[in-house]
Parts: C-alpha cells; sequence; structure tokens
C-alpha cells in the first residue's frame, strides 16, 4: 500500500509527465486555452490512459513477455492505444450524452505521446497490472492539473490588462537573459 501511495504522489506531482517529462506538449498547448476545455480534455485524458495502462499492462504480462516477444511492444501498445481510443469514442457516442463534452478530445488522445509514454514507462519500471494503473491513473491526474493550471494562467493573461512594459518584446528580452 505504500508503494502505490509513492506512484501515486510521485507520478502525479514530482515527475509530472508534462513538467518534467515533455510528453504530451501537444494538447497541453492546445487545449489549455480555457478552464473549460482544459477539464474536459484532463477527464479524457484521464479516463482513457487509466484503462490504456490495464490493457497494456495485461497485454505485455499475458502475452508479449511471455511469448518472447517483448520488442513488439511500441507497435503493439500503440495499436491497442489508438484502437481503444476508437472503441472508447464509439461507446460514449452510443450510449453516453458525456460524448458532446468530450467528443472534441477524444481523437486528440490517440495522437497525445503521454498514453504510449505512461504504458512504456510501466513496462521499463516493471509494474505489475495495479501499480500499472494506479502510475497511469496518477500520471493523467498529473496532466490534468498541469492543463489545467495553465489554462487558467491563460485566461488570467488574456483577460486582465498587462502593462506596456511587461508586453511583447521586452518581457522576453528580460526573461532571456
Amino acid at each position: 500500500m505504500k508503494e502505490l501511495l509513492i506512484i501515486l504522489v510521485s507520478s502525479a506531482i514530482v515527475n509530472n509527465v508534462v513538467l518534467s517529462q515533455f510528453l504530451g506538449l501537444c494538447p497541453f498547448l492546445g487545449v489549455s486555452k480555457s478552464v473549460e476545455t482544459a477539464a474536459g480534455m484532463g477527464g479524457a485524458v484521464v479516463f482513457v490512459i487509466t484503462i490504456a495502462s490495464f490493457i497494456t499492462g495485461a497485454t505485455y504480462q499475458f502475452i508479449l513477455h511471455p511469448a518472447g516477444f517483448e520488442y513488439l511492444q511500441t507497435i503493439v501498445f500503440i495499436l491497442v492505444i489508438a484502437a481503444l481510443v476508437q472503441f472508447v469514442e464509439m461507446f460514449l457516442k452510443k450510449v453516453m450524452p458525456l460524448y458532446n463534452a468530450l467528443g472534441v478530445y477524444l481523437p486528440l488522445i490517440t495522437t497525445n505521446c503521454a498514453v504510449l509514454g505512461v504504458s512504456l514507462n510501466c513496462v521499463t519500471k516493471g509494474y505489475n497490472i495495479l501499480e500499472g494503473v494506479v502510475y497511469g491513473f496518477s500520471t493523467a491526474v498529473g496532466f490534468t492539473i498541469a492543463i489545467v493550471i495553465m489554462a487558467g494562467i491563460r485566461e488570467k493573461i488574456e483577460y486582465n490588462d498587462i502593462s506596456e512594459s511587461f508586453q511583447g518584446t521586452p518581457i522576453v528580452l528580460l526573461t532571456a537573459a
């Protein structure tokens, strides 16, 4: 239990997938214009990464590793993640009204390298399926925390008056030095 708590805190806060590993930057920068869209993307990422961690962990542990096909893990994980995202998109579209909120973000998750990175990190770190799911969930929560904070900062900057000395080139020159 202590080990799961350490995985939870370290992957969500200390080793944040966006802020320290620089994975998932494309949707992080593209969707972080408003807190509402950032939270929607974060929720979709939490759902997909958690399920992907379970499925890829089970695939690796019960199929790839026993058969000696570890070298195929990247290709298999990409196929599993793409199929999972498509399945989740079809399921939500058919069954839940939640699809309208997440519909735009689900295709973006397929190209989110953080999903593949989490699956590969689980294998690299030697996590069992439970540890992998906890790692995936907490990594996705860390992604959500980072994207919502970034969206809040971007909204604050957009809607507040910034003095002329801090606009444009002068601030870039000050921070670059």
